[in-house]
């Protein structure tokens, strides 16, 4: 393992020192295993290693290359990550989202077009034709924040938001509500983001989703809190 994390580290160098670019084609593992002065056993370790992360891809039959190393192909596996989270953890979770995307969705209201607020509107009418259909608020859900936050114009909080909010847990907190019977309340936050953002007032804006991401918080806990507790490992 040393080998390996030591074949990782000099790669990551060449990548970030710009000798190996994104779509760069890196040198076989002879040539590299010779210039590392390590072995090609950890030289091939540490590609499997990066190819996992998404840093390289390998193309059978003709190399190993450097991926575009864009933000939403490195943070791919933050959101597995997220959905093997135990329950005290993805409370944690939340107060990151609860961090971020308020702040977010104020900068999206003064970038958002008038094609973005159209968007939002039919998502929204989805939702309300679903209110009571958990698989379909899930997915909604997930598309209406996505909507809001893809806005910004940045990639990487795009994706790093995305993961955080992961399927099981938007599951969790819909599937709370509904046998609640607060989905509404948690749908008029959803109108209340939309016209926040239609009328490009961003603290408006920051405000109604400081408000929502509270309240999906909020039935986390008690979501979780009535959940049988799981035998310590």
């Amino acid at each position: 393992m040393a080998l390996t994390d030591e074949a990782i580290t000099k790669i990551r160098g060449m990548i970030q020192s710009g000798e190996l670019p994104p779509g760069a084609r890196l040198p076989t593992e002879q040539q590299l295993s010779q210039e590392m002065g390590l072995s090609r056993s950890g030289v091939r370790e540490a590609v499997k290693v990066l190819e996992a992360a998404r840093v390289l891809v390998v193309r059978r039959g003709d190399g190993t290359y450097v991926t575009s190393l864009a933000p939403r192909l490195l943070l791919e596996g933050l959101g597995v990550a997220v959905e093997l989270l135990r329950d005290d953890t993805l409370l944690e979770v939340m107060e990151v989202r609860r961090m971020l995307e308020p702040v977010a969705t104020g900068v999206a209201a003064l970038r958002i077009t008038d094609a973005d607020v159209d968007r939002l509107g039919e998502i929204l009418e989805d939702m309300r034709g679903a209110a009571d259909d958990a698989e379909r608020l899930i997915r909604y859900d997930a598309e209406f924040h996505r909507t809001v936050i893809a806005v910004t114009g940045n990639e990487t909080l795009t994706s790093l938001l995305d993961g955080l909010s992961g399927q099981t847990l938007r599951a969790r907190v819909w599937r709370g509500l509904i046998e609640g019977g607060s989905s509404g309340v948690t749908l008029n936050e959803h109108e209340a983001i939309y016209r926040a953002l239609s009328d490009r007032d961003p603290l408006l804006a920051q405000a109604s989703a400081l408000i929502h991401v509270n309240t999906s918080e909020s039935w986390l806990r008690t979501v979780l809190a009535a959940a049988p507790r799981q035998p310590a490992p």
